[in-house]
């Protein structure tokens, strides 16, 4: 049979079908896997979008944190700088008008009137002290942080003449930024007489000399339970009274065993550092270490170098004038020479009392402060008294400053610091139900919730004197506190500036002393009563 061109071409391409098929079916798998990888190549485009997204965004989070840390970084070190100026400034102004007033008297006086600031000072402590009898007791102010003692400073007053408000006032002469500790052995010996002892235990945990300056005669020899004092204490000066009371009752002066806290008749705190202060931490204290070190960059650094040198110096006409208090540390040029300069600035030993945290600094943090008040007891045999000081009020739900005109430039911007400052929430809080809103309160230097009676770790009794009714008759052993609307400074230096709430405040205090401050003694035993 013949087959036509046509049938034959036919014929052909069915014998070729499942070649075909198989070609279409490759075909399609070709597809499908073209497809795939354009699916696939799509999404890692969309992956490389998507992290150069991420990427650019992590990029600006970054730079915008790094912009947010220099501004920081830049409010931090101009507010840094504006307050070592102002403390400084400050510094040298007293300490200026101090040595003009010296001038002055040489000038107008002579030779023989004008003398050194401090040996007329201590002459005129000598007369004090030879009319304190023990007949009434005496009233004895004793100084806060920076502060001085009757003789310092051209005879300039800490307490601003307060102490002229009665006659048989004293006004010691202590170290202003030794540690509570320090300043309560210093005390005792500048009462009593005698050479300072700092104890020996404790002199040897913080590598200093054990005794100190010797008082060939206390400016109140006849001190004892029948011949008591009335302390009054400003700022850390209210610490320093409550601790020497503690040490007087755990009897801790060689070679005087007959002591007690009946040796106290009465402790006043006038703007005192009963629990600590918010303010160490904003100059410098490390909340993370229990408030003993201080951080690298701070205005405390700024104070640590200058007092160093100062007492590296040593020049006896400067420490007339004034005295940081560590001459138990010997950090003299004539003892340590550059060698001993350089190891205190840069910290290499553990030596000094900045290396050994025995200053006062760690003692006004709020784990410092509960520290003390772990040890130090309110007597149920002794009065107590505080005036809380505060310069903040409430508006619209947030703490500010108030009074902004009557506030001391030095305390201006801590005010504010003060009311907005917070624990940091990493570090463990420094007592059980700490809240910060407790602290937001202050006067520029201390928070009002610390000043009004000792709350850490244990609350001591404490009442609120809104009317003097409130408070009379008195009872020993409870902590009678009022509210002052004044700031850090208005009690101290300048009298004018503190203007009638100054004077106020004092009559209460020295009325206090004199008129309701009265020991009650037991009956008399008579001759016929066993």
């Amino acid at each position: 049979m013949a087959w036509s061109r046509g049938q034959l071409s036919m014929q052909t391409c069915l014998c070729k079908l499942p070649d075909f098929s198989r070609w279409v079916s490759l075909q399609k798998a070709s597809f499908a896997a073209a497809a795939s990888i354009a699916e696939q190549s799509s999404h890692a485009r969309e992956d490389h979008h998507q992290q150069q997204a991420a990427a650019s965004s992590i990029e600006v989070s970054g730079m915008r944190n790094w912009v947010r840390a220099a501004l920081l970084g830049a409010l931090g070190a101009a507010e840094l700088l504006v307050s070592a100026v102002l403390h400084v400034g400050y510094a040298f102004y007293i300490f200026g008008t101090a040595v003009a007033a010296d001038v002055s008297a040489f000038l107008v006086e002579g030779l023989a009137a004008g003398g050194v600031a401090k040996d007329v000072a201590v002459e005129g402590e000598d007369e004090a002290a030879s009319l304190l009898d023990g007949a009434v007791p005496p009233i004895v102010l004793v100084h806060g942080i920076f502060g001085f003692g009757k003789g310092r400073l051209g005879g300039l007053s800490y307490f601003a003449g307060a102490e002229k408000k009665d006659d048989r006032v004293l006004v010691p002469d202590l170290g202003s930024l030794t540690s509570v500790h320090d300043r309560a052995r210093e005390l005792f010996y500048c009462l009593k007489g005698g050479q300072v002892d700092y104890g020996e235990e404790h002199s040897k945990e913080y590598c200093h000399a054990r005794f100190g300056r010797t008082y060939k005669r206390g400016h109140y020899p006849v001190w004892d339970a029948d011949h008591p004092v009335h302390f009054v204490g400003h700022s850390a000066g209210a610490q320093v009274i409550r601790l020497l009371q503690q040490m007087l009752h755990d009897r801790e002066f060689e070679g005087h065993d007959g002591t007690s806290e009946s040796w106290v008749l009465s402790v006043t705190s006038l703007s005192g550092a009963l629990n600590g202060s918010t303010r160490a931490y904003i100059d410098g204290m490390r909340p993370e270490d229990g408030g003993r070190s201080m951080r690298p960059v701070c205005l405390l650094q700024v104070c640590r170098v200058g007092s160093i040198l100062y007492h590296w110096l040593d020049l006896p006409w400067l420490k007339r004038y004034y005295d940081f208090g560590f001459d138990h540390f010997g950090m003299s040029r004539r003892l340590v020479g550059v060698a001993g300069l350089a190891d205190l600035l840069l910290g290499t030993d553990r030596w000094g009392p900045f290396a050994t945290g025995d200053w006062i600094l760690p003692d006004l943090t709020i784990q410092g402060a509960a520290r003390i008040n772990a040890r130090a007891r309110t007597f149920p045999g002794t009065f107590y008294f505080s005036y809380a000081s505060r310069r903040t009020a409430r508006a619209r739900g947030a703490t500010v400053p108030s009074g902004l005109l009557r506030i001391h430039p030095l305390l201006f911007l801590r005010v504010l610091q003060m009311c907005r400052w917070r624990y940091p929430a990493s570090v463990e809080p420094p007592y059980q139900g700490y809240r910060d809103e407790y602290w937001e309160d202050n006067d520029g230097a201390l928070n009002t919730f610390s000043m009004t009676h000792p709350r850490i770790p244990i609350e001591h009794p404490g009442l609120l004197v809104e009317d003097d009714a409130d408070c009379h008759p008195l009872r020993p052993g409870v902590w009678y506190y009022r509210i002052v609307e004044a700031d850090h400074m208005t009690f101290v230096i300048n009298r004018r500036r503190g203007g009638v709430q100054f004077d106020l405040v004092y009559d209460s205090i020295f009325h206090n002393c004199r008129r309701h401050v009265v020991r009650t003694a037991p009956p008399p035993t008579l001759p016929n009563q066993s």
